[in-house]
C-alpha cells in the first residue's frame, strides 16, 4: 500500500452533536481506513467504519456496505463477496467474517458503499493446523501516544514481510501528558461512548497506521490506556465508584470493539468483552493472547490510590488467591499450555512480565504494583503452566513499559540460578514517552533475569520463528518527532529451541 493512497483518503472525524440533523456519507467514507485480523487457516475478519460529511451531526442511519476479497491484488480472481450492515448502534462500523479461505496465502479485499470505494488491504490466512512451516514472522507493538510522536514505526511495519501484528495494549490514550508535543488531542478525557469514538477516529486517522493496518492482519489485545490509566477489573484510580466506572468501561469496551477487526463473537454485552483467545500457525507455533485488566485483583494495598504505585513489604502483594487473569482465563491459558503441541509456544501480553525490582534508599525492594510484580503468585502459577508443557519452547512479548526489555523468564525469580523457563521480549512503544537509560541501569544491575533494556527508543519488536530458533529484533526509529523518520535494528537476540533464556544474536 502507498502512504499517498491514505493520506488522499483522510475524511471529516465523526463528531458529537445535540442537533437532530444527521449527515450524509463523507465525500470519502473509508476515510478511518480498512483492516483485516483474527486469521485462521480459513477465515479472517475484514473492518470498516463509515465518516459522516459533516464534523458536527451524526451519520444518519444504516448503510449496506459491499465487500470483495480476492485472490490478487486487482481483485480480479474473487473468490467471495457479499454485503454487511452499518449499523448506528455499532457506529456504523462493519465486521465481516469470511470463511471458505484457502490457508497460509495472501488475500486482497475493498469495501464500498454508494458507489464509493476504500483502498484495496492486503491480508494473509494462517497456515493449515498440521501443516509444516519452515517460517513465521511477527512485528509486535504497542503504546501509541498519538501527541509524542509520529507513527514512522508503523510506515516502516507496513513495509515488512509479516504473518501479522500483533498489537498489545495503549493503542488510545485517554489522557494528554507528556513533553513536546507534535500534535494534540482533540478534546479532553473520553467517558461517553461517542467521546471515545472520536479519540479512535482521531488515531485511525493517521495515514501510517492506516497503511499498518491495510498490509497485515492484526492480532490485538488491550492493556489501560484504552480505559483508564491503571484500572483493575472494576476499580478506577480516578472514578472510584466501581457503578459509575462500569458505565465508563462499557462505553471503552465498545468503542473498542468498534475499531478493531475483531469476530461477532467477541462484541461486547455491556462492560464484558472476551478478547483473550488462542491461535496456531500450522505445526510450528500455539499463539495465547491474554487479557490482564478485565478480570485482574484490585491492586494491593491499594497501590492504585498511590501516586507512584510502588509497593514496599506488603503482604497482600504475596497472598496466592490474588489473580492477574481471572480463574476462567488462568484454567483457560493452564489447559492450553498442557494440550499444546506446536513446536513454539508464543503468549502475547500486555506487561513486563519478568520481576523488576528495585532497591530504596534504605535497602528494601519495591515493586511497581500494576504489573505482573504487583501480582506474583498469579505470574507464578502462568510460568508453571509454561514449565508444564510439553512444548519446552515458550517465548513471551509484552507492551506498556515503554522500553525494550528481554529478559529470563523464572519460576523463582530470587534464586538467580533457578531454571529459566520461558523467553521474554518487550517491543518498546511506538510513540509514548518512557524509562531514560539513566533508570534502567539500576534495574538491570539488581535483577540478572533482566539480560537486556534499552530506553529513550521508539519502534516495535520483529519476531522470526523456525524449527531451531527464535531470532528478536528490537527496530527503532532515528526520530520519532520525524513522520519520515529512518529506522535501524538496535539489538538482535536468538532463543535456541530447547534451551530457553536471552542470547545475544
Amino acid at each position: 500500500m502507498h502512504r499517498r493512497t491514505f493520506v488522499a483518503g483522510l475524511g471529516a472525524l465523526w463528531l458529537p452533536s445535540l442537533a437532530r440533523a444527521e449527515a450524509p456519507l463523507a465525500e470519502n467514507p473509508f476515510g478511518l481506513g480498512i483492516a483485516s485480523g483474527h486469521p485462521t487457516p480459513k477465515s479472517v475478519v475484514l473492518w470498516t467504519r463509515l465518516l459522516a460529511a459533516s464534523p458536527t451531526e451524526p451519520l444518519a442511519g444504516p448503510f449496506a456496505v459491499d465487500w470483495t476479497i480476492a485472490e490478487d491484488e486487482r481483485l480480479q480472481r474473487v473468490v467471495r463477496h457479499g454485503q454487511a450492515t452499518a449499523e448506528p448502534r455499532w457506529g456504523h462500523s462493519v465486521h465481516v467474517e469470511v470463511d471458505g479461505l484457502k490457508p497460509g496465502r495472501p488475500y486482497w479485499y475493498r469495501f464500498a458503499v454508494n458507489g464509493k470505494e476504500s483502498p484495496v488491504g492486503r491480508t494473509l490466512t494462517a497456515p493449515e493446523s498440521n501443516e509444516r512451516v519452515p517460517l513465521l514472522r511477527f512485528a509486535f507493538a504497542s503504546c501509541q501516544q498519538y501527541e509524542q510522536g509520529y507513527y514512522a514505526a508503523l510506515r516502516h511495519m507496513a513495509g515488512e514481510e509479516l504473518n501479522a501484528v500483533l498489537f498489545l495494549g495503549d493503542y488510545i490514550y485517554e489522557i494528554s501528558w507528556g513533553r513536546n508535543h507534535v500534535r494534540h488531542h482533540d478534546a479532553g478525557r473520553p467517558t461517553l461512548l461517542f467521546e471515545y469514538r472520536n479519540r479512535y477516529a482521531l488515531y485511525k486517522s493517521d495515514p501510517d497506521l492506516q497503511a499498518a493496518h491495510a498490509s497485515h492482519p492484526w492480532i490485538v489485545t488491550w492493556d489501560d490506556h484504552e480505559v483508564v490509566n491503571d484500572y483493575a477489573n472494576d476499580l478506577s484510580p480516578t472514578d472510584p465508584d466501581p457503578r459509575q466506572f462500569l458505565a465508563i468501561r462499557a462505553a471503552a469496551y465498545q468503542a473498542y470493539w468498534e475499531h478493531m477487526p475483531l469476530p461477532m463473537s467477541m462484541q461486547p454485552k455491556g462492560s464484558s468483552l472476551k478478547l483473550y483467545d488462542r491461535y496456531r500457525f500450522g505445526d510450528l507455533m500455539e499463539l495465547f493472547v491474554v487479557d490482564d485488566r478485565q478480570y485482574r485483583a484490585h491492586n494491593a494495598c491499594h497501590a492504585e490510590l498511590t501516586r507512584d504505585r510502588l509497593l514496599v513489604d506488603c503482604a497482600e502483594r504475596l497472598d496466592p488467591a490474588r489473580t492477574m487473569l481471572g480463574a476462567a482465563q488462568e484454567a483457560w491459558f493452564a489447559d492450553g499450555m498442557k494440550r499444546a503441541s506446536a513446536r513454539w509456544n508464543l503468549v502475547a501480553q500486555q506487561t513486563l512480565m519478568a520481576e523488576a525490582g528495585r532497591l530504596t534508599k534504605d535497602g528494601k525492594r519495591a515493586f511497581w504494583g500494576d504489573g505482573w510484580d504487583g501480582y506474583p503468585a498469579a505470574r507464578r502459577k502462568l510460568l508453571d503452566a509454561v514449565a508444564a508443557s510439553p512444548v519446552k519452547n515458550t517465548v513471551v512479548v509484552s507492551g506498556d513499559v515503554h522500553s525494550f526489555w528481554a529478559t529470563d523468564l523464572k519460576q523463582d525469580f530470587a534464586t538467580p540460578l533457578s531454571r529459566t523457563v520461558a523467553t521474554e521480549f518487550v517491543g518498546g512503544s511506538v510513540t509514548s514517552q518512557g524509562f531514560t537509560n539513566e533508570r534502567i541501569k539500576p534495574l538491570l544491575r539488581d535483577n540478572p533475569h533482566l539480560r537486556y533494556g534499552l530506553g529513550e527508543a521508539y519502534g516495535y519488536g520483529h519476531l522470526a520463528l523456525d524449527a531451531k530458533a527464535a531470532t528478536v529484533s528490537f527496530r527503532t526509529v532515528d526520530d520519532v518527532r520525524d513522520p519520515k523518520s529512518g529506522i535501524k535494528t538496535s539489538a538482535q537476540f536468538a532463543v535456541e529451541a530447547g534451551d530457553p533464556g536471552v542470547k545475544r544474536a
